[in-house]
């Protein structure tokens, strides 16, 4: 055999062979107030976390050595050190702490604060409160450009996405949505921003340069009522081409052509779907489902639902990133 075949098929035996990534998750319980560790690997739960009241928004820091959580009814951020699994750790926020998020360096955390309308600025390196910005009635979602430069943040009664400068900490823009806006995501070229409005049940399409709707993504499933289709969650692949939208009690993730923001496929999953988060190889995509109190496992490629993991009670908010 050539020399070239050889190698070719050493490496791909070696390909074969090797194990498959390895990576873990952490799921917030709203309703038990513990959080649940999952193994991807073996797709069990590992561990159950003793947390404050009521964590909703958990997010690992951008190096994966720990994982914050917003515990809304002590209103404070904990910290969990991913290799203990102990909780080591508070910041500092405002009352009721829902979703937050951080900047690229994982340096500046930004904490939106339902009981007092506002943002607070973290600085995760002194683990200090460094700033407020006051927002629109019942903050919730919250994201960042990516180039860092201006912050989203959506308001639940004002139905707005307020665009914030993170140099300024002031409100340059306010985009009008459809009611009760849940979740914010960029696509990764900074061309569209993507609002879910869980009332409304639509998607808002927002040109971040003109700060202006363009569009939005509307949806249709037999047998259901439209009232019952309230979109959460948003989980965009990195090549922009993907989306995968939670629409709540309607049991279902909405599988979108982010170019065209055509519906492709409904994937049926547990009750109440909210959250999501993709493994870091993009291969599979978590979805919390909190009625029926358990985690759907989503393979991307084949866009099919192969698994489901029982975890705690309310699951909420869900973070997956490589084992520590």
């Amino acid at each position: 055999m050539p020399p070239r075949i050889v190698l070719a098929v050493a490496a791909a035996w070696f390909a074969a062979a090797s194990p498959a990534a390895a990576y873990v998750a952490y799921v917030s319980n709203e309703k038990s107030n513990t959080v649940s560790v999952i193994d991807t690997e073996s797709w069990t739960v590992t561990a159950t976390i003793k947390v404050g009241q009521r964590p909703r928004g958990i997010e690992f820091t951008r190096d994966g050595k720990f994982v914050m959580v917003a515990v809304g009814d002590d209103d404070t951020i904990q910290v969990i050190d991913a290799k203990t699994q102990k909780i080591v750790d508070t910041l500092p926020s405002g009352p009721d702490p829902e979703l937050f998020t951080q900047d690229a360096a994982g340096k500046i955390m930004y904490v939106a604060n339902e009981n007092d309308n506002t943002v607070t600025v973290i600085d995760l390196e002194k683990r200090a409160r460094i700033g407020d910005v006051q927002v629109g009635v019942e903050p919730e979602g919250m994201t960042i450009s990516p180039d860092g430069k201006i912050l989203i943040n959506t308001s639940e009664t004002t139905n707005m996405a307020h665009f914030i400068d993170t140099a300024t900490r002031q409100i340059v823009a306010n985009v009008l949505v459809d009611a009760r806006p849940r979740f914010a995501e960029f696509k990764r070229d900074s061309s569209e921003l993507w609002v879910s409005s869980e009332i409304g049940g639509t998607v808002s399409i927002i040109d971040p340069a003109k700060r202006e709707v363009t569009g939005k993504i509307t949806f249709d499933i037999p047998g259901l009522r439209r009232e019952a289709i309230q979109p959460v969650g948003i989980g965009m692949t990195k090549d922009g081409k993907t989306a995968f939208i939670a629409l709540g009690p309607a049991n279902r993730v909405a599988v979108v052509d982010a170019t065209s923001h055509k519906v492709t496929k409904y994937l049926l999953v547990g009750q109440r779907v909210w959250h999501m988060d993709f493994t870091p190889d993009e291969k599979y995509l978590l979805v919390t489902n909190g009625v029926s109190n358990d985690v759907s496992v989503i393979d991307v490629a084949a866009q099919k639902v192969i698994k489901t993991i029982q975890v705690g009670e309310l699951p909420w908010g869900i973070t997956i990133a490589n084992k520590p």
